[in-house]
C-alpha cells in the first residue's frame, strides 16, 4: 500500500533522503504535517526502509489515542531497544530515565526526577547510540503521544548538532503542541494533482464505474487514503454512500463514515471486540479478547478476529492487534453509542488488575457521572506520575479527578494543584485556564489564599492598585491566622514585588513590609528577605545587605532560597552579594534539571554580570537565560535576558544589536505595563546612545526614569541612572535640570550607605559640579571603595582625566587617562576605551587601539565550554551542566581550538589565565 500511497510524492521523497543523506555530516530533524489520510504514514514507513537499506538503524514509535495519558509511553516506544545501554548513563539520568518508564527498583525511595533529566538522559542515550553507525527516528501520529514524550522529542530536536541522528515526525494538522515552538523544519503533505489520484484510483480499484469514479475523485479531493478506501464502500454493488452525494461533509468524516459502513455489517462479536479494541490503548490480543469476553457475558475466541482482518480494519496476530489507519478507531468509537463506549471501557478495567494506572484511566471513561472514588484513584495516578517526573500527566490526571469530584471543596483544591503543576512547567495558559475553572467554587481560607497566590504568580493582572495590594494583604492575614504562615509570607512576597514593578507610594509599602514582619518566620526566611527589598529597597535596605551577609556565611539553604536570596540583593543593588547567591542557585538548578526556574535564575545574574562587567559569566548566562526562557515559555525572562543581552552589546560597542535588542524588550514589556523593564530597558537605550556618542538621545532615555509621570519612570534604579545621566547632561546641555534630579535623589538616599548607590552618586555629583568644587568632588569619589565597581572606576578616571585636560593640565590628565583606557581594555568596554585614547592622542600622548583577544572571537555558549573545559571537565559532565549531548561538546571544541591558537584542551587553562 505504501508504493500506491506515495503516487506523486516524489519531491517529498526527495526531501526526506536528504535528511537521511545529511546524517553522516550532522544531525537534522523534519516535520511532516497534513491531513488525515494525505500520506504521512506512508512516508515515513518509505524513509524508515530507505534507511535501513542504507544501514542505518532506526527507531520507531506511534502515537495511540487512547494511550496519550500514560507518561512516556511513546518515548519508551522510541528507545525500548537501546535500554540496556541506560546502565552506562551517569546514575542521576539512568535512575531519572528508568524511573520515568517505571523500571527503577529502588526509585520510590529516590527523589522526583525532572523533566530535563530525563530528556537529557533520552539524548545521551542516542547519542551513545549513535557512536556506533547513523541513527534515524521516527515518529507517526504525534499529535497522540503523550505529552512528557513530546517534550523530550522537543528538547532533542533543539540540541541535534553533532550527533548522525534523524528525526522525523508526522503530525495531524490541527493539532497544536509543543513542537510547534521548537523551529523543526516543515514539510507539508499537499494534496495529490489530478493527474496522480486518478493514477491511484485506477491502480487501487481499476474496475470502478465511470460515474462512480468520477464522485470519488470530486470527494477524495486528492487524499491517498480517500482513494483508497471510499471506493470499498462502494463494493458488492452498493448505491453511491451518502458520503459521496453532493452536501459538503469535511473529508474526514467522509473516511470514518467509509469505514463505519464496513463495520456495519460484521458479526456482533467482531464488532465489540472492535469496540474494545479502540477504547484499549495496548493492543495486546489477549487483553482485548479477555475484556471483550467480559463484555458479551461469554467466551470470545480469536475466531471474531477474522472478519475485522478481511475487511482490511485490523491487524492481527497472537500477540498484538491493530487499526490499519487511525481513522478506523475514531470511526468504531463515534458510531458507538455512549452506553456501549462506557461498558466497554468498564470491561477493560476488570481485566487490568496489577495495573492501577491504566485502570484508573478505563474506570473514568466508564463513568457518566461524579465519582469521588474514582477521582480518589486519579489523584493516585497523578502522584505516581509525579513520582516518575510526568508533571504533565499529573495535571492531566488532577483535572479529570476535579471533574469527577463529588464536592465542590475537592473540586477546587485538585483544580488549585493543577494549575500549580501547570505552572511549575512553565504552561502559564493551561494554568491560568485551571485557575478560572476555579474561580466560581466555594473554597475555605487557605483555598481562597492559594488561589490568590496563583494569580499573582501568574501576572495576570498586572495593576498595583491599592485595592489590590489590601486584598492580598488581609488575604494573606487570614491564612496566617489560619496556621499557614508561609503561605501568608509568599502573598505578602508578590505583594512587594508588585512594588518593585510599579511603585504605588511610600505608606502601602509600609503596610506590606509591617504585615511581612507581624509574621511568625525568622528574620532570615529568605521570602521576607525579597520582601523587605522589593518594597522598601532604599529604606531597609541596609537592613537586607546585613542579614545577607549573615546568611552568605551559613549553608543551611536550598537552591530556590540562594535564588530568592540573589534576587533580594539584586533589588537592593548588592551586586557584588548577589553574585555568590545566584551562581550557586543556578549550579544546583542545572544539576536537579529545574531549568525553568533556571531561566529566573540567569536573569538576575545576567544584570549582577553586566555591573561587574563580568563578561566569562554573564553572556553564557544571558545567552543561556534567552534559550531557556524561549523553550519554556517565560516571556518576562526574556524580556529580561534581552534587555540584559542589550546592555552587554552597548558596552561592548556592538551598537546595532543593543538597538534591535532594546527594542524587542520594549515591545514585550509594553505588554505588561511593569515600570522596572521599561526602567531597565531605558538605561540599555542611554547606554547605548552614550556608547554611540550621542549624549543627547542619551539623556532623554534615561530622563524617562527619573519622570514621575512616565511609565519607565522607577524610584530605585534611579540610583543606578544617575551616573550615566550626568554623563549624558555633562556632554550636553542638560547639566543643571540633571543636577536638579540628583539633589532630589540625594535626599531619598539619605539613610542608604550601599556601596554602588554612593558611587554612582559620587560620579554623578563629579561631573555636574562646578569648577569651584569639582577636582574636589573628584577626589572625594576616587576615595569611595570601588574594589567591585572597576567599570565606575574606570569611567570616573576617564571623566577626571577630560575635566583636567579642558583646563589645559594636559600632564596631569595623562594619568587618569592611561588609567582609564587600560581598564577599559581589560574589561573589554570597547566604546569608552576608544574615548580615552582620543583623550590621550587630543593631551599629546600617542595610543594604540586595542586588538581583540582570541577570547572576543568566541560566541558566549563557546566561551562557557572552553572555560569548563579549562576547569577539567570532561564532555561529558560539560554537557551534563549544559544539556548538551558529550559528542555536541567535543563539536564546540574541536571549532574553539583554531580560534584560540591551541590544538589541545590541555592548552586551555594558560590561555585562560593569558585571557583574564
Amino acid at each position: 500500500m505504501a508504493g500506491s500511497v506515495l503516487f506523486g510524492r516524489d519531491h517529498e521523497i526527495g526531501v526526506v533522503n536528504a535528511l537521511i543523506e545529511l546524517l553522516p555530516e550532522r544531525g537534522a530533524a523534519l516535520l511532516l504535517r497534513g491531513e488525515p489520510g494525505i500520506g504521512k504514514s506512508a512516508l515515513l514507513a518509505r524513509a524508515a526502509s530507505d534507511a535501513a537499506d542504507a544501514g542505518v538503524t532506526v527507531l520507531t514509535a506511534a502515537g495511540v489515542q487512547s494511550e496519550a495519558q500514560l507518561p512516556f509511553a511513546g518515548l519508551h516506544q522510541l528507545v525500548r531497544t537501546l535500554l540496556d545501554g541506560v546502565k552506562g548513563l551517569p546514575p542521576v539520568q539512568s535512575d531519572a530515565l528508568l524511573g520515568a518508564f517505571g523500571m527503577a527498583g529502588s526509585f520510590a525511595d529516590a527523589a522526583v526526577p525532572q523533566f530535563f533529566i530525563i530528556a537529557l538522559a533520552t539524548l545521551n542515550l542516542l547519542d551513545e547510540a549513535s557512536t556506533r553507525g547513523r541513527l534515524l527516528l521516527v515518529v507517526d501520529d504525534a499529535q497522540w503521544l503523550d505529552m512528557p514524550t513530546l517534550d523530550v522529542l522537543g528538547f532533542i530536536a533543539r540540541r541535534l548538532g553533532a550527533e548522525p541522528i534523524g528525526l522525523l515526525i508526522g503530525l495531524r494538522d490541527g493539532h497544536a503542541g509543543p513542537l510547534d515552538v521548537c523551529g523543526i523544519p516543515e514539510l507539508r503533505l499537499r494534496s495529490l494533482d489530478p493527474a496522480a489520484a486518478e493514477a491511484l484510483l485506477h491502480d487501487r480499484a481499476p474496475a470502478l464505474a465511470a460515474g462512480a469514479r468520477r464522485r470519488v475523485l470530486e470527494a477524495a479531493a486528492g487524499n491517498p487514503l480517500a482513494l483508497i478506501e471510499l471506493p470499498l464502500a462502494l463494493s458488492d454493488d452498493r448505491p453511491v454512500a451518502d458520503f459521496l452525494t453532493s452536501t459538503p461533509v469535511p473529508l474526514t468524516a467522509r473516511l470514518e463514515e467509509a469505514f463505519a459502513s464496513r463495520v456495519h455489517d460484521l458479526p456482533s462479536d467482531t464488532r465489540r471486540l472492535l469496540l474494545v479494541a479502540a477504547a484499549d490503548e495496548e493492543g495486546a490480543s489477549a487483553e482485548v479478547l479477555a475484556a471483550t469476553s467480559v463484555l458479551t457475558g461469554t467466551k470470545v475466541s480469536e475466531q471474531a478476529l477474522a472478519p475485522a482482518v478481511e475487511a482490511r480494519l485490523l491487524d492481527a496476530d497472537e500477540l498484538r492487534m491493530s487499526f490499519r489507519h487511525p481513522l478506523v478507531r475514531s470511526a468504531v468509537l463515534q458510531a458507538a453509542p455512549l452506553a456501549d463506549r462506557l461498558a466497554a471501557h468498564a470491561a477493560l478495567t476488570q481485566v487490568l488488575d496489577g495495573q492501577p494506572d491504566r485502570q484508573a484511566w478505563h474506570r473514568a471513561a466508564a463513568t457518566g457521572r461524579r465519582d469521588e472514588a474514582v477521582a480518589r484513584r486519579l489523584d493516585e495516578v497523578a502522584a505516581r506520575a509525579r513520582g516518575r517526573g510526568a508533571i504533565t500527566v499529573a495535571v492531566t490526571a488532577l483535572e479529570r479527578a476535579a471533574r469527577l469530584s463529588e464536592r465542590a471543596s475537592g473540586r477546587g483544591a485538585r483544580l488549585l494543584d493543577a494549575a500549580e503543576l501547570a505552572f511549575e512547567l512553565g504552561h502559564t495558559e493551561q494554568a491560568f485556564g485551571l485557575l478560572r475553572q476555579a474561580e466560581p467554587l466555594q473554597l475555605g481560607t487557605l483555598q481562597r489564599a492559594r488561589r490568590l497566590l496563583l494569580r499573582e504568580t501568574l501576572e495576570v493582572d498586572v495593576s498595583v492598585g491599592e485595592p489590590r495590594l489590601h486584598l492580598i494583604i488581609s488575604t494573606a492575614r487570614r491564612a496566617a491566622a489560619e496556621g499557614d504562615p508561609a503561605l501568608a509570607l509568599r502573598l505578602l512576597k508578590g505583594a512587594a514585588q508588585r512594588c518593585w514593578w510599579t511603585d504605588p507610594g511610600r505608606e502601602i509599602r509600609e503596610r506590606i513590609v509591617a504585615a511581612v514582619e507581624a509574621l511568625p518566620v525568622s528574620e532570615l526566611d529568605p521570602d521576607l528577605l525579597y520582601a523587605l527589598a522589593a518594597a522598601t529597597p532604599l529604606e531597609r535596605g541596609t537592613e537586607v545587605r546585613e542579614r545577607l551577609d549573615r546568611l552568605a556565611r551559613e549553608d543551611g539553604y536550598d537552591a530556590a532560597a540562594a535564588a530568592t536570596l540573589g534576587t533580594a540583593a539584586t533589588l537592593i543593588g548588592a551586586f557584588d552579594r548577589a553574585a555568590g547567591f545566584l551562581s550557586r542557585a543556578a549550579a544546583e538548578f542545572r544539576a536537579q534539571g529545574r531549568l525553568g526556574l533556571l531561566a529566573g535564575t540567569l536573569v538576575p545574574l545576567a544584570f549582577t554580570m553586566v555591573h561587574t562587567v563580568d563578561w566569562a559569566v554573564g553572556m553564557p548566562a544571558v545567552e543561556e537565560a534567552a534559550q531557556l526562557a524561549t523553550e519554556n515559555q517565560q516571556p518576562r525572562w526574556l524580556t529580561g535576558a534581552k534587555t540584559a543581552k542589550a546592555q552587554f552589546a552597548a558596552l561592548r560597542g556592538d551598537l546595532d544589536t543593543a538597538r534591535i535588542l532594546a527594542g524587542e524588550a520594549e515591545g514585550a514589556a509594553l505588554t505588561t505595563a511593569h515600570h522596572s523593564s521599561l526602567a531597565s530597558i531605558q538605561i540599555a537605550r542611554g547606554l547605548t546612545s552614550l556608547a554611540a556618542g550621542n549624549p543627547s538621545e542619551a539623556y532623554d532615555c534615561l530622563w524617562r526614569v527619573f519622570a514621575p509621570a512616565d511609565p519607565a519612570s522607577h524610584p530605585f534604579l534611579r540610583t543606578a541612572a544617575i551616573g550615566d545621566l550626568a554623563e549624558a547632561a555633562v556632554r550636553g546641555e542638560h547639566r543643571e535640570a540633571a543636577l536638579a534630579e540628583l539633589r532630589k535623589l540625594e535626599k531619598a538616599v539619605s539613610g542608604s550607605d550601599a556601596q554602588l548607590i554612593q558611587v554612582n552618586l559620587g560620579y554623578a555629583r563629579a561631573l555636574l559640579a562646578d569648577d569651584e568644587h569639582a577636582e574636589e568632588l573628584y577626589r572625594a569619589a576616587l576615595d569611595l571603595d570601588m574594589t567591585h565597581w572597576p567599570l565606575a572606576r574606570a569611567r570616573l578616571m576617564l571623566a577626571y582625566g577630560i575635566w583636567l585636560r579642558r583646563r589645559r593640565r594636559t600632564t596631569e590628565a595623562r594619568t587618569p587617562l592611561r588609567f582609564a583606557r587600560e581598564s577599559f581594555d581589560a574589561l573589554g568596554v570597547l566604546p569608552w576605551g576608544e574615548r580615552a585614547r582620543k583623550e590621550l592622542r587630543a593631551s599629546g600622548e600617542s595610543s594604540e587601539r586595542r586588538n581583540p583577544g582570541a577570547w572576543d572571537r568566541l560566541s558566549p555558549q563557546e566561551s562557557q565550554i572552553a572555560r569548563l573545559a579549562a576547569e577539567g571537565l570532561s564532555n561529558r559532565e560539560i554537557g551534563e551542566q549544559l544539556y548538551l549531548s558529550p559528542r555536541t561538546i567535543g563539536a564546540h571544541l574541536y571549532r574553539i581550538f583554531p580560534k584560540l591558537g591551541i590544538s589541545s584542551r590541555a592548552q586551555l587553562p594558560d590561555r585562560l589565565r593569558n585571557a583574564d
